[in-house]
């Protein structure tokens, strides 16, 4: 007889809760849920997007020499016809004026609308070639066309004329502008001015009055020693590299031009989180959607331009580590000093609060410094308006579609209506009514709030910088006097030049993915060729993405540490070197950082 198991019989009272047994991790227990069939997508997935990743560095590269070989053109999304070529001018400069003259399909004359005003685009000559503006639809460039004004854009080109000076740039740029208000009588052109053209915009108001309209200012520093601790490193650099002898010394390398991809590392070195990692994890994550609007834009972002070296040491000495344009000290040449309270049409100053190169403080800090007081500001007669984005980069303001269709938008809509403020400083409010404001969908309202000069003033340490500036002239009056003539005699050679500028890190880390100087790359346009033909994505919700995805941020997070680590050693050796700090408070009512 087989013994059956004993059988426990049903209770009439309540069972007590057994405590469940521990859970594992959802990440640790769906990873080994999953099938090895899985796995396997996820890692053919992998391979695909690194190869095609690959291949997208290889077109970089080819793009760069191509663009290289062919001159390095502005890259305008749109048509255009030359109007002034400033290299003819008796003291000639390395501008162009040129007049844009189609619209999508149409001709230009056709969009314009009766009574328009013209608007000029200045780009930003700051060590990428022009076209930041202008080179989509959505855009400056764009949204001016779109408004119905007749546009004219303002390029450069790679290397500076012969002896060319600020002086020389300034007087071109002026008679651009003379030339457009001839063409359009009436009323004067709207300036349109990117970062470091905000501030030849600013020169040619205070030196054309009468003759310049609105002056719209984007991401443009004007107070080169305000910014935030922790937050704005690079206003330190002049005191913690010795003053502008460095800025000389790579200019002698040169053979007298200054190469401006020196100017976008520095640029590149401000996020190396997003240098090193996020922009090519971005690219790697997303590459069947990514890829085009990459190579867009490092087309542009991997050409540059060259300044002489009489225009990059004028810069440096005079505005980034002397300050002068507030001070109204800055001497454009024998005869001309630039006084911004000369200043008389209205100025429109748009800045962003997650901009790390031009913060609002720089933008906005020389208000109070021309016109301590609102009182002061509204008996000058001026008007001032500024704009605050919460968030975007520095060059989002220039090259981010929503952007244009929104902030861009509603200034070129609205630019008439600066002209009939009453004297003094507003903020520009931009109310969407529902959902976004752009081309199709115009609910939104522009409304303009007197604002307090008092308010925006953000005190810094004077007396630090001065001893920068001092410290700087020091160093290169010894440079000049002892060092330079033999560092020229050196690098005189143009093939020392050619080595110099092809041996720079931000071009050899692009032209080495290139076939054409490492012909390994070939086997990788085959394999993407591949890819593409049997291009398998995972699928979303893979538990071996997020993790993924999981590792890529944490590494984002080790290189942020890392350079809010660098950026408060920084502010800590200023300090111990020049003294007072660098980190001073906000007066009472300051409000600098817009709240979104």
């Amino acid at each position: 007889m087989t013994r059956q198991p004993i059988r426990a019989r049903a209770s009439t009272r309540p069972e007590a809760k057994r405590p469940s047994p521990p859970q594992p991790a959802p990440n640790s227990a769906a990873l080994r849920a999953v099938s090895g069939t899985e796995a396997w997508r996820y890692q053919y997935d992998f391979w695909q997007r690194a190869i095609l990743f690959l291949d997208t560095l290889r077109e970089r590269g080819n793009n760069m020499l191509a663009h290289e070989k062919a001159g390095l053109p502005p890259l305008l999304h749109f048509q255009y016809e030359t109007v002034l070529d400033a290299r003819q001018f008796e003291h000639p400069a390395n501008y162009a004026l040129l007049k844009i003259n189609v619209a999508g399909d149409a001709c230009l004359e056709d969009c314009v609308k009766e009574g328009a005003r013209a608007v000029i685009v200045f780009d930003p000559r700051a060590g990428h070639g022009p076209g930041i503006g202008g080179f989509k639809r959505d855009s400056e460039v764009g949204m001016a066309l779109h408004e119905g004004h007749p546009v004219y854009f303002v390029i450069f080109f790679p290397d500076p004329c012969p002896g060319q000076d600020l002086a020389d740039v300034h007087h071109a740029l002026r008679r651009f502008v003379a030339e457009v208000s001839k063409r359009h009588p009436g009323q004067p052109p709207v300036l349109y001015g990117n970062c470091q053209a905000g501030w030849a915009v600013v020169l040619l108001s205070a030196d054309c009055v009468g003759a310049a309209g609105p002056a719209v200012l984007n991401g443009s520093p004007l107070s080169y020693w305000a910014g935030e601790a922790g937050v704005n490193p690079m206003r330190l650099a002049a005191g913690l590299t010795g003053g502008a002898w460095a800025t000389h010394l790579l200019a002698d390398l040169g053979g007298g031009l200054f190469d401006g991809a020196w100017l976008a590392h520095n640029f590149e070195n401000l996020n190396p989180a997003n240098t090193l990692w996020d922009k090519n994890y971005q690219l790697f994550a997303n590459i069947d959607e990514e890829r085009e609007r990459f190579l867009e834009f490092e087309r542009w972002w991997s050409g540059y331009y060259s300044m002489s070296r009489e225009e990059i040491l004028a810069i440096v000495e005079n505005l980034f580590i002397g300050n002068k344009l507030e001070q109204g000290v800055f001497r454009i040449c024998k005869h001309c000093v630039a006084d911004l309270k000369r200043i008389r049409n209205p100025l429109l100053i748009f800045a962003s609060s997650g901009d790390n190169i031009t913060p609002p403080h720089q933008a906005l800090n020389w208000i109070p410094a021309i016109y301590p007081t609102t009182a002061d500001l509204k008996a000058a007669g001026q008007r001032i308006v500024y704009l605050l984005n919460p968030h975007v980069g520095h060059l989002g303001i220039f090259v981010s579609a929503s952007v244009a269709r929104l902030e861009h938008r509603a200034i070129l809509e609205h630019v008439n209506d600066l002209e009939a403020l009453k004297p003094g400083l507003y903020e520009m409010k931009i109310v969407v009514a529902t959902g976004d404001a752009n081309c199709d969908n115009p609910q939104y309202r522009v409304k303009f709030e007197p604002r307090r000069v008092e308010d925006v003033r953000y005190e810094c340490p004077q007396e630090a910088f001065e001893q920068v500036r001092r410290f700087s002239e020091f160093n290169e009056s010894v440079y000049s006097t002892f060092v330079s003539p033999w560092v020229r005699a050196a690098a005189s050679t143009p093939m020392a030049a050619d080595l110099y500028k092809w041996l720079h890190p931000m071009r050899m880390s692009r032209y080495v993915y290139s076939e054409q100087v490492n012909p390994w790359m070939a086997w990788v346009k085959v394999l993407a060729q591949a890819a593409k033909a049997a291009r398998a994505p995972v699928s979303d919700d893979s538990p071996y993405l997020a993790a993924e995805k999981a590792a890529s941020l944490s590494i984002s997070q080790a290189l942020e540490s890392y350079r809010t680590t660098r950026d408060q050693t920084c502010e800590t050796l200023f300090a111990a070197m020049f003294g007072s700090g660098v980190s001073p408070k906000p007066v009472e009512g300051a409000s600098l950082r817009c709240v979104d």
